[in-house]
């Protein structure tokens, strides 16, 4: 599958796939084509049985500094409903495998929003990131106000949402919203350090842990402690357990097959 806006490379390290968003003029402004082109792309990525880890990422400047707004600014409130341009959003969402963001330089409304919308963020030293959708007459549309709240709490949220204030990496890491800063030149290398992490686990089970995680955004405590538990004895049925804890047991190191 070819693309103008995105260039996706599923074989960039072993069972690691990259996903970069090409619009460097543009600071990779997020259009409707470039969000359709980076779902087809996950798509692609999660039902590539080689694929373990997805990592999306953008360039030094810029992981992505906004949805694009001459796309939108003649707009009206039926033009924008029928457009539906958040479904793409919600379509990304679905993708089984875990993804973590590489970002370094602006990652802004739109751009932030697709940040969290990933599963774990690195960040360069240089990130910023911010909701600046309020100084434009709008306000977050992409999950904004709702992730952004749960990683750094109402205080925080609500004065960034109001105000349109961006924060630094150091700060993104002391409120909780990215798992690590690291100078600019090695962010990336950073983001798939974490990835081979993971790729050596179990796929389904990083799957299934992956899906529990994110039940404690649509549920209750209570029903999300019951869909972890309903996961983690699923997990008895794969060949992954029974290799994962024969070898923990034999202390050697496993070899996950995915089933």
């Amino acid at each position: 599958m070819s693309f103008e806006f995105i260039i996706s490379e599923p074989q960039y390290q072993p069972h690691i796939a990259l996903v970069r968003l090409n619009r460097p003029k543009e600071l990779n402004a997020l259009n409707l084509q470039l969000m359709g082109e980076l779902r087809d792309a996950l798509k692609e990525l999660d039902d590539n049985n080689d694929v373990r880890v997805i990592i999306i990422t953008g360039n030094e400047k810029a992981f992505a500094a906004g949805a694009d707004i001459k796309q939108m600014s003649d707009k009206s409130a039926i033009d924008m409903l029928q457009i539906d341009q958040f479904s793409t959003w919600d379509s990304i969402r679905k993708t089984r495998k875990p993804i973590i963001a590489a970002v370094s330089g602006f990652a802004l409304g739109g751009g932030c929003e697709l940040s969290m919308l990933c599963d774990m963020i690195v960040a360069s030293e240089t990130a910023k990131f911010g909701q600046p959708e309020i100084k434009i007459g709008v306000m977050p549309g992409a999950g904004g106000t709702q992730r952004l709240t749960r990683a750094v709490g109402k205080a925080r949220a609500m004065e960034m949402v109001l105000t349109g204030k961006f924060i630094s990496a150091e700060e993104a890491f002391q409120f909780g919203l990215i798992n690590k800063i690291v100078p600019v030149e090695l962010y990336l290398q950073e983001a798939v350090k974490l990835a081979k992490e993971i790729a050596e686990m179990s796929p389904i089970a990083v799957q299934l842990a992956k899906e529990s995680v994110n039940k404690v955004y649509d549920s209750s405590l209570q029903e999300g402690l019951s869909f972890e538990r309903k996961n983690f004895y699923m997990l008895f049925a794969s060949e992954d357990q029974k290799e994962g804890m024969s070898a923990f047991i034999e202390k050697r190191k496993p070899e996950f097959k995915g089933r």
